[in-house]
Order: C-alpha cells, then structure tokens, then sequence
C-alpha cells in the first residue's frame, strides 16, 4: 500500500488546511484542539484518509486549493498574531478583503517593529522559511537614539551570550553614527533588541528591508502585495528558480482603515 493510500498525516492536513505551519499545527494536536471523526487526538501519529471529518475548536478544516503568498509591510504598533486578548491591532487586519483564505504570518516582526513580513495559507511553505537551517537572510535597517559604538558592531559580528542565549549576526554594516543595516540568518526572538539593550542602546527604529532574495522596496506601510512566483521558487530554492530583481512590479495592495484609531506610539 502507498503512502497516499494511507492518507497524510494530521499536521500535514492540518497545514494544507490553512490552519498553521507543521510545526504550530503538532501543538495545537497535543493541546487537544483537533478531532478526527468525532474522536479527539493528542498524538503525533493520526493519518487521514479522503473522507474524514477533521474539526479544530469544532470548525471543519478542509484543505485549500489555491496557495497564497503575500509580502506586507507592517506598520509599528501592530502585532503579529491571528488574535490578541488585549485588543491590539492586527497585522493581518491589513490584508486586502478579496483573500478569502486562512491566512498567517511566516515568522514574526515585534509590535514595535515594521517592515517585510511574509503572509501565506501554505504550511510548507511557512515551515522551511521558518526553520533555523533554511539560511535566508533577513536584512534590518536600525536607528538607533545615540551614536552606535564600534565595539558594539564587532561584539554582534563575532557573536555573544546574553542571559545564556549566543548571538550572532551574519554581518553588521555602518550606514551613520546612529544607524547600522544588519543581516541576520537564525534569527532569535527579539534578538536586535536585546543586544541593543545589553549595550545600553535604545532602537529608535527597527525595519526589516529584505527577507532572502525579496526586498520590501517602495511598498508603502500597510500595503502588501503578492509574491511572485518566481520569489517563491527562490525562496524555496527549487530547481531553475532566478533571484528577482529587487522591484517586482507587482501591483500593491491598499491597507484597509484600522478598526479603531491607532494610539500615538512612544519610542
């Protein structure tokens, strides 16, 4: 019997569905959340088969036909999440209304951070970029409110351990006495800021510029716009695949209005 005989595993379902990457879709099974035919699984091992009923909170999932990659550029003073307790404004509230998809954030920007940040229902897709040995760069633009010492650039470019984390950056380039671009490739959470605060610096602004061979370019903030295929297929490194050129020319989409007034932001 083959392997499509015997169906795709749950968190394969689960991430065709839209729902997560692979790897949230496992913590969502362990936590309980997905049933499959009326029976609730916990384990890791559960396949299923064309048929199948698979409900998560108690919503049927079904897999999706069309794959949809989006590049945003987040405003600061939002968060990167599908849903916040304490009613913050969503990035994904950004996404233009004709995506009917189930969408979700490939990786995360702070709130207080903005720039390029992916947006897809592929599964696959979010989990190779979002693995540590996928090596895509992602390049930062960071001002800081003082002068940046050189001590601090090559302390960064060498690597060090704050609080028992190492970090590392893939290199560190000066543009002003105050502003540096940085190029991570495992990129750790909150890793800018924290080196930042062990030099007693404080980020006035941090912008993500570039995430493999795609570049944030002139979109505006709240805009996104699709991927291109050939974006994607040099993101994934497939076979044939060309790095494009850093405008795509793909026409942007316009942010909707927020829900609810933005709040002045204090840096």
């Amino acid at each position: 019997m083959g392997t499509e005989d015997r169906g795709v595993r749950l968190q394969v379902y689960m991430a065709r569905a839209g729902v997560a990457s692979r790897r949230a879709a496992e913590e969502i099974i362990v936590a309980g959340r997905v049933s499959v035919n009326g029976v609730t699984v916990r384990g890791q091992g559960t396949r299923v088969l064309p048929g199948d009923a698979v409900l998560m909170d108690g919503k049927a999932l079904r897999p999706e036909l069309r794959r949809v990659y989006l590049a945003l550029n987040k405003p600061p003073g939002y968060i990167c999440s599908s849903s916040d307790p304490q009613g913050r404004l969503l990035a994904l509230g950004l996404l233009p209304g004709e995506i009917r998809e189930r969408m979700y954030n490939v990786g995360r920007l702070d709130f207080m951070s903005c720039g390029l940040i992916f947006f897809t229902n592929d599964g696959d897709f979010a989990a190779k970029l979002g693995h540590p040995s996928s090596g895509v760069e992602k390049e930062y633009i960071v001002e800081a409110t003082g002068h940046i010492p050189d001590g601090t650039i090559s302390a960064f470019e060498r690597g060090i351990s704050i609080e028992g984390v190492h970090y590392r950056a893939h290199s560190v380039t000066r543009i002003g006495s105050r502003c540096i671009k940085i190029v991570l490739v495992e990129g750790k959470n909150r890793e800018i800021r924290r080196v930042f605060s062990h030099f007693r610096l404080h980020p006035l602004r941090l912008r993500r510029v570039r995430i493999g061979p795609v570049r944030l370019g002139g979109l505006g903030e709240g805009e996104s716009r699709p991927l291109t295929e050939a974006e994607v297929d040099a993101l994934l490194e497939r076979e044939g695949a060309r790095t494009p050129p850093p405008d795509s020319g793909a026409k942007p989409f316009r942010p909707r209005p927020p829900d609810k007034p933005r709040k002045e932001l204090t840096w």
